[in-house]
């Protein structure tokens, strides 16, 4: 049989000249912290001789011809009088693209930005050019299955004027951003490395988590409530445009291939979703989604831009609140219009309930890494009907019921990934095979495979995958670093066959399944069990049916029109606030009052209609669970009250610069005779601080102050 005489070369001596199977290139591990040490014991500034200041880090190909002639490098205090790592009170991410055409890097490092426990793990923030400054930095990202430190010196690229020639900031002194792509360059060969890529591969490189891609032209019908989970949970979001038709008259200065479009967008670009908002218009409600381009720069021109006539078909505060008329590369569009001029979506989740809305916060998440090899495992895919599809590495899945699962059916939601390493140390060296997985049923397996396979762990035979059908008949194989599937199945035992399109390709992946319970191990290698990591989602998407259902029941809106569109007014927030068990809070009962609700309401109502939508409220429990957070690691007493240090002390742990002058009035303000801020003073005071400071930013033209009209001032001051 032709399977034997393969399995027979491949035990046999490899002879001269035949290829040997390339392992992928691990990255070279440095301790930070120990060179960091011998820095400042030495006195010196740490040079980077694994990614030296030098032509061979940028590249070898095309994006030499871009550099500007006299090319150098230098560190930020060469730069900027006062050079800051990250500038915390920094609402945007303000980074800009620079030669590296990387705008999937940046989009997706804009989406980072939004959760900033996230952001802390890729970005470490003890991190800065004063105290124990050395000229070393280091930031971590997940790399094929594990957290890896990359470690790099602080001299960048820049040209003649000492500007730098890759990613920069709108704020001159600031060079986070900068240093991260120089390592995520390091991580992946070079800077002309990361001129190719997707959002998707970033946003796994930041999380570690696992994509979900939406084809928007076959968008489901409940797209906006999966837009709606995906932005009130741990999800990173991006897109991108169709290629298309250009104008090469549009001349932007750092961007070297444009392709704008009359509409604004870039062509074949990368964009980051930064938000969602229902907007109540004169003719009815609107879904609209808001979105950056990683430029800073160059935004859309259709409805909703910052200069469309839709504006005026709002309420003042809402418009005030949302609208932006500044050229900053962020814009609002409909859902209509992004589904019809944007082709993909991806969203990254740290926990894959996002589509599937199963009850429950816990997850399971395994990885088994394997290979392909010639003559061994490398069978090709079943399409290709040699025979040899078998001899693919074969993996057993048991998906296990869980006891407080409601989901209907006795479904079960799992993902299941696949994701194929580069052999080379360069990541856009060798191109991406075309990977992708069939997955066989245990119903099948017991009708067919003879006792002694079921027992044995033994591989299944070749004669097994011409007589059965796969649980995913139209598998696609694809070109791309990662391919996901997410299978509703029913409990039981499944095999997962990974494969190249094509036999004898060889390389390394790893496979990863994700589900709220499951056993998974290899067939004829490995025998042992994989162990499985539990996975937890602190800002579970999927408990908002029951938490609504449970509390509009305790407040009586039990009216069928009130059931599909909630409203929530001051008394209803009140008797909701109060009812709700505050994790670590349960050795005193919060109480807030009605004139707090109606305060809280006021500032985020923005159709003026007196009450709260659900949405408006998802924002206000974002924001609560947040606070809490932040009032809990402040209140170093555990008195339930923050006194004026604390109260600073908290104000900056949220981002946010105030003058002492502000907080001490804003003391007076909320505080009790003691200017001691309660739990219920402080949500007040944040909020206020919040929305005052994001609508002055939507309303300055200048970064410096505002124009308004009597009308507009009125609006601004009494509506808190």
């Amino acid at each position: 049989m032709p399977f034997l005489l393969c399995m027979k070369k491949n035990k046999s001596p490899v002879p001269l000249g035949r290829s040997i199977f390339q392992k992928h290139t691990p990255p070279i591990q440095q301790n930070y912290q120990a060179l960091l040490e011998s820095c400042l014991k030495n006195k010196c500034l740490f040079i980077d001789d694994n990614f030296p200041a030098h032509i061979s880090s940028i590249g070898t190909g095309e994006l030499l011809k871009k550099l500007p002639r006299n090319l150098q490098w230098k560190r930020p205090h060469a730069l900027h009088k006062s050079p800051v790592f990250y500038a915390a009170n920094r609402k945007q991410l303000d980074l800009c693209q620079g030669l590296v055409e990387n705008c999937w890097f940046l989009a997706a490092l804009e989406a980072l930005t939004f959760h900033q426990d996230i952001l802390a793990a890729v970005v470490p923030q003890n991190q800065s050019f004063e105290r124990k400054y050395a000229g070393i930095f280091h930031f971590r990202f997940w790399h094929f299955g594990e957290w890896v430190d990359v470690v790099v010196d602080d001299l960048l690229p820049v040209n003649e004027a000492g500007e730098l020639v890759f990613v920069s900031s709108v704020y001159k002194n600031v060079f986070w951003g900068a240093l991260l792509e120089k390592a995520y360059a390091k991580l992946y060969g070079s800077y002309e490395d990361l001129q190719i890529g997707q959002v998707s591969e970033a946003l796994v490189d930041f999380t570690g988590g696992v994509n979900t891609r939406i084809k928007l032209a076959e968008a489901p019908p409940d797209l906006w409530d999966i837009l709606t989970r995906a932005t009130y949970s741990r999800s990173l979001m991006g897109c991108q445009t169709h290629l298309g038709v250009y104008f090469p008259s549009v001349s932007l200065p750092c961007i070297q291939t444009t392709k704008v479009l009359k509409n604004g967008l870039v062509a074949g670009h990368a964009y980051t979703v930064t938000g969602i908002r229902k907007v109540t218009c004169q003719y009815g409600p609107e879904n609209l989604v808001r979105l950056r381009n990683p430029w800073g720069k160059i935004e859309w021109k259709g409805d909703w831009s910052d200069s469309s006539y839709k504006w005026e078909l709002l309420s003042p505060k809402e418009k005030i609140l949302l609208r932006k008329k500044k050229e900053d590369g962020e814009f609002w569009m409909s859902l209509r219009d992004f589904k019809i001029h944007f082709v993909d979506l991806m969203i990254c989740k740290l926990t894959p309930d996002l589509m599937s809305q199963e009850d429950g916060k816990k997850w399971m998440y395994s990885l088994k890494s394997g290979r392909w090899v010639k003559g061994s495992t490398a069978g090709g895919s079943l399409g290709y009907r040699n025979g040899n599809f078998w001899m693919n590495p074969q993996y057993w899945l048991n998906v296990l019921p869980v006891e407080d699962s409601k989901k209907t059916l006795n479904l079960c939601n799992v993902v299941i990934s696949l994701m194929q390493k580069h052999s080379s140390k360069h990541r856009n060296r060798a191109p991406h095979l075309f990977i992708g997985f069939l997955l066989y049923k245990n119903t099948f397996l017991l009708s067919f495979v003879p006792e002694q396979y079921q027992e044995s762990n033994r591989k299944l035979p070749p004669a097994f995958f011409t007589r059965h059908q796969p649980v995913n008949k139209h598998q696609v194989f694809l070109d791309e670093r990662e391919v996901t599937h997410d299978f509703h199945l029913e409990p039981c035992v499944y095999v997962i066959v990974p494969s190249t399109l094509e036999p004898q390709q060889e390389s390394e992946f790893i496979l990863r399944v994700f589900s709220r319970k499951h056993v998974l191990r290899e067939m004829g290698g490995n025998t042992s069990f994989t162990l499985s990591k539990e996975i937890v989602d602190r800002y579970e998407g999927k408990i908002w049916e029951d938490f609504f259902t449970k509390h509009f029941e305790q407040v009586e809106l039990k009216f069928s029109s009130m059931l599909q569109n909630p409203e929530i007014n001051a008394v209803h927030l009140q008797k909701m606030l109060n009812n709700i068990s505050w994790r670590n809070f349960q050795s005193f009962h919060l109480n807030f009052s009605l004139d707090s609700c109606q305060g809280i309401l006021a500032l985020l109502d923005l159709n003026a209609t007196g009450t709260l939508s659900i949405q408006e409220f998802r924002v206000l429990w974002k924001r609560l669970l947040f606070y809490l957070e932040v009032f809990q690691k402040r209140d170093t007493s555990r008195s339930g009250k923050l006194d004026l240090v604390e109260l600073h002390a908290a104000v900056q742990e949220t981002g946010i610069s105030l003058s002492n002058e502000i907080c001490n009035l804003m003391a007076i303000r909320y505080g009790d005779p003691d200017l001691q801020i309660s739990f219920e003073s402080f949500v007040c005071f944040m909020l206020r601080v919040e929305i005052m400071g994001e609508a002055f930013r939507n309303l300055t033209q200048d970064g410096k102050g505002i124009y308004l009209r009597e009308s507009e001032w009125m609006m601004m001051t009494l509506y808190s």
